[in-house]
């Protein structure tokens, strides 16, 4: 028998509503086929269920681990239905794409919980299936475009048992984090390479961040910021004069000059680069300064003391493209800081007279200034790469360093006993 739109519609509203009742997020109905699409005008973004919002709620709280709880229930069912299927491999799916394979990424999503069972047929790839990878995006903390190319695709693919296994591990991690954390406190959670700042329990700021790499990483610790060095010096690390400085030398000998950087030996007195045999070992025996400067300078325009036994810290960066990156395992263990004048105002807050507006002041000026902060903030870097929100939403982060490895267990994996990180920039 044929159902005449309206009632089609009316439907639709029902199975929606029902679905809204059920607790799983509601999504428009599509047809069958790509010609009926036009006749649902319900939004996938419209659902507030569905959208993946900036999160209010700490990753450190009560809340998050009980959200994640909640989640590995949820993961258990589904790993005890049977998981989820694999999205076959080949080229890029996006908006007009249609096939088998686009058949299965919308079992795969339903499976997840990014799309609705209603709206789980079809081998054309339409606007409910992109607005519904943008949600597995988001959740993955890869960037929305809606198109599963390379990156999507790995993520889509790794099993519901995979995903269980993560989530238990982080909420042993999350409950060793589920006290009193402070009134105002930093979490760097180092897989998802991102900084939020907190105060009176709710999330104040985001920020993007640029992290350790995967061969020099950046710790797990606690600590505090205590001091604002506006317009730095950048002195060169020991250890990475041996590893980066000298074979940028021997490859360009006017590496130092170009990036301002100063030559002084131990009686601080400037040397000249021509006077060094970079082949051999003298290089090591000096003191390596790059001069100040926002568009230079490694550290950029602020750098955030934050006392630690690996000789590492906060700072800006003048490489901000790396911010919109998907990748940002960048640094040789110190965590760069998108928006650093937000994040540094708000560590200030309790300074008099350190208002934003001072802020730019002084870093428009050049003068090299250090402020320390009247009341210390703690400061927490973590590794925390499967969690769930309040509002149900579960996130997952690649394992860059792995830690969250089966062989070593939950417990073992959750804090390192020698997190390996050399001093950078």
């Amino acid at each position: 028998m044929m159902v005449s739109r309206l009632s089609r519609r009316a439907l639709v509203g029902a199975a929606v509503g029902a679905l809204a009742f059920a607790g799983l997020a509601p999504f428009p109905a599509r047809a069958g086929d790509a010609g009926d699409q036009a006749e649902w005008p319900q939004s996938y973004e419209s659902s507030p269920q569905m959208a993946v919002e900036r999160e209010s709620t700490p990753i450190l709280s009560p809340a998050t681990v009980d959200a994640t709880q909640a989640a590995i229930q949820k993961y258990q069912d589904i790993v005890a239905r049977g998981g989820w299927n694999s999205v076959p491999a080949g080229g890029d799916l996006r908006i007009g794409s249609r096939g088998p394979r686009v058949q299965a990424l919308r079992d795969r999503l339903v499976a997840s919980g990014d799309l609705a069972p209603i709206a789980g047929a079809g081998a054309v790839y339409d606007s409910f299936v992109e607005a519904a990878v943008k949600r597995f995006q988001a959740r993955h903390g890869l960037s929305q475009t809606g198109v599963v190319n390379a990156g999507t695709f790995a993520e889509l693919n790794v099993s519901a048992a995979a995903r269980l296994q993560q989530l238990e591990t982080n909420i042993v991690r999350l409950k060793a984090f589920s006290g009193d954390l402070g009134q105002r406190y930093v979490v760097a959670n180092i897989p998802a390479a991102e900084v939020e700042t907190v105060q009176s329990g709710v999330v104040y700021s985001h920020h993007a961040a640029g992290v350790g790499k995967i061969d020099r990483q950046s710790p797990i610790m606690q600590t505090r910021a205590t001091e604002i060095n506006f317009n730095p010096f950048w002195t060169v690390p020991p250890s990475l004069i041996k590893k980066d400085l000298i074979p940028k030398m021997k490859a360009d000998p006017h590496y130092l000059t170009d990036e301002k950087i100063r030559i002084f030996n131990a009686k601080g007195e400037e040397v000249s680069p021509s006077s060094i045999n970079w082949n051999t070992d003298e290089a090591t025996r000096f003191k390596y300064r790059q001069d100040t400067g926002a568009d230079l300078n490694s550290l950029g325009i602020v750098r955030i003391n934050i006392p630690n036994p690996y000789g590492v810290y906060m700072h800006d960066t003048p490489s901000k493209g790396i911010f919109g990156d998907d990748f940002r395992f960048v640094s040789s263990g110190c965590i760069r800081v998108q928006d650093v004048r937000d994040y540094v105002a708000w560590l200030l807050k309790d300074n008099p007279g350190w208002s934003r507006d001072q802020i730019d002041e002084v870093i428009r000026s050049g003068q090299r200034i250090d402020v320390k902060l009247a009341q210390p903030v703690n400061v927490y870097w973590v590794y925390i790469t499967a969690w769930a929100t309040p509002g149900g939403v579960v996130q997952f982060r690649p394992d860059v360093y792995q830690r969250d490895g089966a062989g070593a267990g939950p417990l073992a994996s959750a804090v390192p006993s020698q997190p390996m990180a050399i001093p950078q920039e």
